[in-house]
């Protein structure tokens, strides 16, 4: 199907400009809203133990000293073990059908912890839930690079990752519904039942909505998959690919700009692993009771789809190769959020709330970030790797950060506050070295294609674009690849 994709529309004049925009429409509608949900689930999930926090799970399981921190971090060292292998079962596999049984597993796991009566047992079945979930990002970041251009990345990216702050918002009303259910278990023991078995539901539902595959998109004509096969020309990033090429992944580990990425998945996770499992203690530490508290994740949630909006559109009008003057300048509002909450005065409980809230934007800097890794990468293989090493780093960074939150610190947490101001100016930074390195690499390509032009060798015309488009060639393999940045 790729080739008669290629013998129908031999070059992007050829598409129909209107014709594409209907596809693209068409692509949003069924590809948006089911990531959407399944990030929802997957932020939920792993935001579920922060507000058993605030429902006693501490006392009923006789938490003690750092026990708390530990549950927060154990979640990230199954992810960790199990990152890469999960990514390159997932090229192996039906990419939708793996993420389903994934899923499925989320709910499993976070229902059985409702019968967890001790740490141990809850530990364990952290561990387990965060090996499940290794494979999300991954496979999000896949699915989006299957069907959009790197030009449409960003804000597709940015859409199904807004439902982040859906999930902060909705754990608010879960957490608030929940906490007025007065039955016979403990009410954090009912919300990892309730969002587990609606988690499990959705997995099954996913088996039927999202398509392995642009040749197999049930609802497509085949005359629209050839179009959105053809679209993908100009991402030069290569196809989907189910034997794993041993030379790119080791090409993967050698590239610099993977560890670099790998720095952007950690930098980004030392203020959101803290956020989501201390975020509720935090607010509570402000002086506002359990349900009051549960009910001020919601604005919380709300600001966040905000930021992430903002940036989605800022990147969209700014010009060509913006994405990250996009990413420093929503690190601003961020770091001007903790400023103020670690030097404001202790009993400013409002102005520490609002700084609290504002130190949501680097999740927009993070989403367009994002988009650097999976416009950047080509090769199937390879794109695996990059992307299991970008989650690897965020693992390192979710580990490391419910530590800095000190529970003889509570409620200010200023080494919890700091850190997360540290690295949110050290990821203000990464993105000016992204920058430079991309345009660095750019000048060695051209010099690339001039060396072939002057021995006859045209790489970058229709048909030396149609060569390479589909050849599952790496980002260095490929004369025509152009960094974005």
């Amino acid at each position: 199907m790729y080739q008669q994709a290629l013998e129908r529309y031999p070059n992007d004049a050829a598409i129909d400009k209107a014709e594409e925009a209907r596809i693209v429409r068409k692509l949003d509608k069924r590809i948006i809203p089911v990531l959407g949900i399944c990030y929802f689930f997957y932020y939920v999930d792993k935001t579920t133990l922060s507000y058993a926090a605030i429902f006693g799970i501490k006392d009923d399981l006789n938490l003690r000293g750092t026990q708390y921190s530990w549950l927060s971090s154990l979640f990230y060292f199954g992810w960790l073990g199990w990152a890469i292998p999960s990514n390159l079962l997932l090229q192996r596999s039906p990419p939708a059908w793996y993420l389903s049984f994934n899923i499925f597993m989320w709910g499993a796991l976070l229902m059985c912890q409702a019968a967890a009566n001790n740490f141990a047992a809850l530990a364990a079945l952290r561990v387990l839930s965060g090996a499940f979930e290794a494979i999300a990002d991954p496979a999000f970041m896949l699915f989006t690079s299957m069907f959009y251009t790197r030009e449409e990345q960003p804000s597709r990216i940015s859409a199904w990752y807004a439902f982040n702050g859906i999930g902060v918002a909705g754990g608010g009303l879960i957490g608030y519904g929940i906490g007025h259910i007065k039955g016979a278990l403990a009410s954090w023991r009912y919300e990892f039942l309730i969002v587990g078995a609606f988690c499990a539901v959705w997995a099954l539902a996913l088996l039927y909505v999202l398509p392995n595959s642009p040749t197999t998109f049930r609802g497509f004509s085949h005359d629209e998959r050839l179009l959105i096969i053809a679209r993908m020309r100009r991402n030069q990033t290569g196809v989907e690919q189910k034997h794993i090429n041993w030379a790119h992944v080791k090409e993967a580990y050698l590239d610099y700009k993977t560890y670099l990425f790998a720095l952007l998945g950690f930098l980004g996770a030392v203020p959101n692993g803290g956020i989501s499992n201390f975020s509720t203690l935090v607010i509570q530490g402000l002086g506002f009771n359990r349900l009051h508290t549960a009910l001020l994740g919601i604005p919380q949630g709300v600001i966040v789809v905000i930021w992430i909006g903002l940036g989605a559109v800022m990147n969209k009008y700014m010009p060509p190769n913006s994405r990250t003057w996009v990413c420093a300048a929503f690190m601003l509002p961020t770091i001007a959020g903790a400023l103020g909450f670690l030097l404001a005065p202790h009993d400013a409980y409002v102005g520490r709330l609002i700084c609290f809230y504002l130190t949501g934007s680097y999740q927009a800097s993070f989403v367009i970030g994002l988009s650097l890794v999976t416009s950047n990468t080509g090769g199937q293989s390879k794109k695996m790797i990059v992307a299991g090493m970008t989650w690897f780093g965020s693992c390192v960074g979710s580990i490391s950060s419910p530590f800095f939150y000190k529970s003889d610190q509570s409620p200010r947490y200023p080494l919890g506050i700091g850190s997360l101001l540290v690295a949110n100016c050290l990821e203000l930074a990464l993105f000016f070295v992204f920058r430079y390195a991309f345009i660095w690499e750019n000048k060695c390509k051209e010099k690339q294609r001039e060396h072939l032009r002057a021995q006859g060798i045209v790489s970058d015309d229709s048909d030396g674009l149609n060569a390479t488009a589909f050849q599952n060639l790496s980002d260095k393999e490929n004369p025509n690849f152009v960094y974005v940045y």
